[in-house]
């Protein structure tokens, strides 16, 4: 079951990445594990596809971890700026090189923290410009990319080329060590991928479908403070990977679990995917057709 929605979220044109801390238990001490996400959520660009997140688990946030868990990925890679992700972007990668698209929540969090700190008039001005791209954006939710992409060439492009040209006259004046500088520059080093949305409708503006599926994580800690151990942390990435699938489909987990737990001992192996949350959902709504 697991393993069926790890390959469907691997079967998408565009995924959201992402991580978070867990708490492990060790020789008398805890150690930083962490649980990683991949998200395939095609809702933003009219896909028709099911929705569905994948977890897993490491000891360490090595790039090797990532890198094996997308090892037969090709596609787009919605995620911030994490450099154990880096070599999923080279040329040379096999099969192919991912395209990494980046996350402009994460670029505008860094002017807002700066505006928050006191008077910061050059990061109050990205996070207007910067809100208009946004608006835009929210005007076009669940539109088919081609849709996306007309209004993006049209609205959104001329503001980025406003906003580009704008953020390089106000670095000039300011110390490469200068705060604001730093916030530029987070932008610009990744300015392909921050501009990727402006010439394929598929790509959103943020990470935001990642950051949402690790909130249970986040919520769990507090919880159950820490796993046991490493297979903990694998077994915990796989609970979260069927909770999180069917709060996506919006179906019930606890009702979910319960059924498909009482009917998977008799269940053809081969026939897996129909107790999938999607396809349980789609089962369920026609058994109360036939029974009404």
């Amino acid at each position: 079951m697991i393993e069926a929605i790890r390959t469907h979220v691997m079967g998408a044109e565009r995924i959201h990445a992402d991580d978070t801390t867990v708490p492990v238990l060790a020789k008398l001490k805890t150690v930083t594990g962490r649980i990683w996400t991949y998200v395939r959520d095609d809702r933003p660009f009219g896909g028709k596809d099911p929705p569905a997140a994948a977890f897993h688990y490491s000891r360490s946030r090595a790039g090797e971890h990532p890198r094996g868990h997308l090892a037969s990925y090709v596609g787009l890679m919605q995620a911030d700026a994490f450099d154990g992700y880096n070599q999923l972007y080279e040329a040379q990668r096999k099969p192919a090189p991912i395209l990494e698209a980046a996350c402009w929540s994460h670029g505008r969090r860094k002017f807002v923290d700066l505006v928050k700190q006191g008077e910061a008039p050059i990061a109050s001005e990205a996070v207007r410009r910067i809100d208009m791209l946004f608006e835009i954006e929210r005007s076009i939710n669940g539109q088919t990319p081609e849709q996306r992409l007309v209004v993006r060439r049209e609205r959104s492009r001329p503001l980025i080329a406003d906003l580009e040209i704008w953020m390089r006259q106000q670095r000039a004046l300011l110390s490469t060590k200068n705060d604001t500088a730093k916030a530029i520059n987070y932008l610009f080093n990744r300015w392909e991928a921050f501009t990727r949305f402006l010439d394929d409708g598929r790509v959103c503006l943020t990470n935001n479908a990642a950051e949402r599926a690790l909130r249970g994580v986040a919520v769990g800690r507090r919880n159950w403070t820490f796993a046991g151990s490493d297979a903990g942390g694998h077994r915990a990435a796989a609970v979260y990977t069927l909770i999180e699938t069917c709060k996506m489909n919006d179906v019930d987990p606890q009702a979910w679990l319960a059924d498909v737990l009482a009917r998977l001992p008799d269940h053809p192996a081969n026939k897996v995917a129909d107790l999938l949350p999607w396809n349980w959902k789609a089962n369920q709504h026609s058994k109360v057709a036939v029974a009404a």
